[in-house]
């Protein structure tokens, strides 16, 4: 199966990396603030601090926004036609469609064992109709800040790097993002501890990181991935699965080793003009 590679102008330029990282920080760190300090006011207004409510939801979405301001202001709209454009490449390797499926889930459900609650937590969903309203909340939630983080970010990143760098510096960065959410009550973060999910949010990351690049950039693939990250449905694993998405991040390089070291293999354009690439091995 082939997969693609962006190849157009350079139309979108490094400086963007930082336009797009102060606006995505600014925004979210700015939300999650008022959501801190003005609780009250907030609540009166928008309803409970939770995953749902309208600031944390735009606090998500920030660096999609950031991303789109920053193509738009750019490359204009054809621009942003360009980047949404990549939601729909889909090609990628088997393997990585057995990743997807059935490595994400088995990587929670072993920290749950290993956790001591796989079999001991009540089912979180008093049906079926609210376990699927819950996933198709969370689907249009966390992924789609991957407009953002392998929309523009990794891309920009890989022109300075290689994609083993790329992906470790990315991971960080967004681990980083996440950080007011640890003070922010009725947020999944604020029960977790920083250090693992920083850890796990760095090796997720550099798991990403091949995927992207063998489907020629998709951000489709980026926000499915997203999506298994945050499926309501995989039982709590915290900190543990942090263990296993480490020893993955290992596998993965090992296997993609040759690409990952390579800056030749990286995609580093924005806009979705592709040509055909060498077969992944994963």
């Amino acid at each position: 199966m082939d997969n693609r590679k962006i190849t157009e102008p350079d139309l979108v330029p490094q400086r963007a990396l930082y336009i797009f990282l102060a606006i995505a920080f600014g925004l979210a760190w700015g939300l999650v603030g008022i959501l801190i300090l003005f609780t009250d006011a907030v609540v009166r207004l928008f309803g409970d601090v939770s995953a749902s409510n309208p600031l944390f939801i735009l606090a998500v979405y920030s660096p999609a926004i950031a991303a789109l301001l920053v193509v738009w202001s750019f490359a204009g709209l054809k621009g942003v036609k360009g980047l949404l454009s990549r939601l729909l490449l889909w090609r990628c390797s088997l393997g990585w469609v057995a990743f997807l499926i059935f490595a994400i889930p088995a990587i929670y459900y072993a920290g749950s064992f290993v956790k001591g609650n796989l079999f001991g937590e009540p089912n979180a969903f008093p049906s079926i109709g609210a376990a699927i309203s819950a996933m198709a909340f969370m689907l249009i939630l966390g992924p789609v800040e991957e407009l953002g983080w392998r929309g523009i970010a990794l891309p920009l990143l890989q022109r300075r790097m290689a994609p083993i760098w790329a992906g470790l510096v990315l991971g960080s960065i967004w681990g980083l993002w996440h950080l007011p959410a640890f003070f922010l009550s009725g947020t999944p973060q604020s029960a977790w501890g920083l250090t693992p999910f920083i850890i796990g949010s760095i090796a997720v990351s550099v798991i990403l990181t091949p995927l992207f690049n063998q489907s020629g950039g998709s951000i489709l693939l980026a926000a499915l991935f997203h999506f298994q990250l945050n499926n309501p449905i995989w039982p709590d694993a915290q900190p543990y699965d942090t263990i296993f998405f480490v020893f993955a991040a290992a596998l993965v390089v090992w296997i993609n080793r040759n690409e990952m070291f390579d800056r030749n293999a990286s995609v580093t354009n924005i806009l979705a003009n592709t040509k055909s690439a060498k077969r992944a091995p994963l």
